[in-house]
């Protein structure tokens, strides 16, 4: 019996092209995007001439080069069973907080719909994305770095790679810094009015763009922020909604370069030093399991 697409470690163009949903005969390449996630399969689409550009190279100024074929956008295929339409509208709903909050600046739109698989066991619903691509540099949380050190060297790395910045490195210091104060208060008011933070801890979750914009690529894992002395797991058993508001934390301390203001409530309880104790035991316990969320 044929494997079931949502069951499947990975998949390519030809899985992608044999779902019923999908038009057979699209010009488009799909191939399989190197951030894979437990909850989502993620793959790119490609312009077939982008790809023939990238396999055969063109002649510069003599020289041959190979570029890389970017994505015009981004397909994703959910992975979770939706029992009902109910459940869909449900993670639909949870998207379109996110949107609400940092659309279009602060994150990769996407539009989300439901379709009709036909899948080895049968007809189901499942939920898919088209979503915006976002290039740059992933900014981590969890670096090493401090703040004197992270924006120039995201910066000296995005310079390296080739993509073009139109600002000096103090230029873009800056912009990042101007813009990443207002996505940080866009997601404490989301959290603070919704009650709701997307996955912020996932390595490759947030992009740092060569004009000094952070964007959210994650827009799977959507966490409600419940300010009680219960740690919430995810799904996969993965505190996410606390390690979320952690790498928030470090976010306002390292990109912006300031300490961290612990006025907000949801500060105080989730980055106090017991709950993090035993965060981190819960974190430790997800790693024995060997389920490789990051």
């Amino acid at each position: 019996m044929p494997e079931d697409i949502r069951d499947k470690s990975s998949i390519d163009h030809d899985d992608v092209t044999a779902l019923n949903f999908v038009n057979a005969s699209t010009p488009y390449v799909f191939r399989r995007h190197f951030r894979q996630g437990l909850r989502s399969h993620i793959m790119e689409i490609l312009d077939p001439s982008d790809v023939q550009i990238e396999q055969s190279g063109k002649v510069i100024d003599g020289i041959r080069w190979f570029p890389k074929a970017a994505p015009r956008r981004m397909f994703r295929i959910f992975r979770a069973r939706l029992k009902t339409l109910e459940n869909a509208l449900t993670e639909i709903g949870r998207v379109k907080i996110v949107e609400r909050y940092l659309a279009p600046d602060f994150m990769a739109t996407s539009i989300e719909c439901i379709v009709d698989y036909r899948g080895p066991e049968g007809w189901d619903l499942v939920l898919c994305g088209f979503q915006e691509y976002v290039n740059g540099e992933i900014l981590d949380p969890w670096t090493i770095l401090d703040a004197s050190d992270l924006l120039p060297t995201l910066y000296d790395t995005i310079r390296d790679r080739g993509r073009a910045t139109p600002l000096s490195r103090d230029e873009w210091i800056r912009t990042v810094r101007q813009k990443g104060s207002r996505f940080i208060e866009k997601v404490k008011q989301m959290i603070t009015k919704d009650g709701h933070i997307p996955d912020l801890s996932g390595l490759g979750n947030l992009i740092i763009t060569a004009t000094g914009n952070i964007r959210l690529v994650d827009i799977n894992n959507i966490s409600r922020v419940s300010l009680d002395s219960s740690i919430r797991l995810d799904e996969k058993g993965y505190p996410v909604c606390d390690k979320s508001v952690e790498a928030l934390s470090l976010i306002e301390e390292k990109v912006l370069g300031r300490p961290v203001d612990m006025g907000a409530d949801y500060y105080q309880l989730f980055l106090n030093p017991d709950r993090r104790n035993a965060v981190k035991a819960k974190e430790e316990l997800f790693w024995k399991q060997k389920i490789f969320y990051r």
